[in-house]
């Protein structure tokens, strides 16, 4: 892609983000939406393929209807009301629609089944920012309706934490399996979004983090199923043995940065006696950790055929830089003991 135009689009991408933050009004919050969404739609199709393509077009129309269905519960909330500011919505239709469209936006159970699709049809870099970046602004949306209707949020973050867990189970596409990844962690954050917006905030940042180095990890193995992991020590050895823990702080296992968010998620939901709730939550993360470890098993504990092509990749130089996946991966490893001060930062 022209360099002009993937500078214009990714200032497109932090515009429309940048909109939506700093809107009080929902025709505004709308419009920053759809800047997003016009901006990402050239970066997702940039290769021509048809199965890229494809997945442009699905995640095209769902945007569209999503951001259709916010358009039309924020007029109906003008029209009952007679106000457009995001912060004084009080009726629970319109409130219910918005939180369901914006679980559309980001992809929450049961509004989930485009996101493995469109997640699939991408290359790892593109398939990153829709993971992360794109969370953003529907989050920021989120967090500012309240008090809103706590029975659908728990009913949206449970079915979603269930619904990654389960459907990730058998996958051998690594980015579908992402996707999974995916939803389940978005479930925590709903669940827990209405009780603290700083814990909501904090699982976002670990989230970000942490997928942010397993897409990187993915990268530079030039990874797209679970097959291609079994090279990965000819390729970057070191990598890989670290690699496990990336993907077992992504489930949550103790002591490494993925517990963080999970502990005081529980430790919340206990607080405000949801325990069946809570209870339910930490049993769906077991499934998450079944194919975390599985793919850590493929990646280190399984070897391909030894033969010269194989095992000679270690000898060439790679030519990308390893530093942001090097600064992220230690924050993935590493950041559970500074949990008080993290916490602390967010509730400033």
């Amino acid at each position: 892609m022209n360099p002009y135009i993937l500078a214009i689009l990714l200032f497109g991408l932090g515009l429309g983000t940048t909109i939506t933050f700093a809107s009080s009004h929902w025709l505004l919050a709308w419009m920053g939406l759809e800047i997003n969404t016009l901006a990402i739609i050239p970066l997702m199709a940039q290769h021509h393929h048809p199965r890229a393509v494809e997945a442009t077009t699905k995640y095209f129309l769902t945007q569209a209807t999503a951001a259709a269905m916010l358009l039309f519960a924020s007029t109906t909330n003008a029209w009952l009301s007679g106000q457009w500011e995001i912060q004084q919505m009080s009726h629970p239709l319109p409130i219910t629609m918005i939180t369901i469209a914006l679980a559309l936006k980001v992809g929450l159970a049961p509004l989930h089944s485009w996101l493995p699709e469109v997640l699939q049809g991408l290359d790892l870099t593109t398939g990153l920012i829709l993971s992360t970046w794109q969370k953003l602004a529907p989050f920021a949306l989120l967090l500012q309706l309240q008090p809103t209707n706590t029975t659908i949020l728990i009913i949206l973050g449970l079915a979603s934490t269930l619904i990654g867990g389960w459907g990730g189970l058998n996958q051998t596409q690594l980015r579908k399996i992402l996707a999974y990844s995916s939803i389940a962690h978005l479930g925590w954050m709903i669940l827990i979004m209405q009780f603290s917006p700083s814990i909501t905030l904090l699982t976002l940042l670990t989230y970000f983090i942490m997928t942010f180095s397993t897409f990187l990890i993915f990268k530079l193995n030039q990874a797209t199923n679970i097959n291609t992991l079994a090279t990965s020590w000819a390729k970057a050895p070191v990598l890989t043995s670290l690699a496990p823990l990336a993907l077992l702080s992504l489930g949550g296992l103790p002591p490494l940065t993925g517990f963080m968010p999970k502990w005081l998620i529980l430790q919340e939901l206990t607080k405000q006696d949801l325990a069946p709730t809570a209870t339910m939550a930490a049993l769906s993360a077991l499934l998450s950790l079944y194919f975390y470890l599985r793919l850590s098993y493929a990646m280190t504990l399984t070897m391909s055929p030894n033969n010269m092509t194989g095992t000679s990749p270690w000898r060439l130089h790679s030519m990308q830089n390893t530093l942001p996946l090097a600064i992220s991966l230690t924050a993935t490893l590493a950041l559970l003991p500074l949990t008080p001060a993290t916490m602390a930062l967010l509730t400033i």
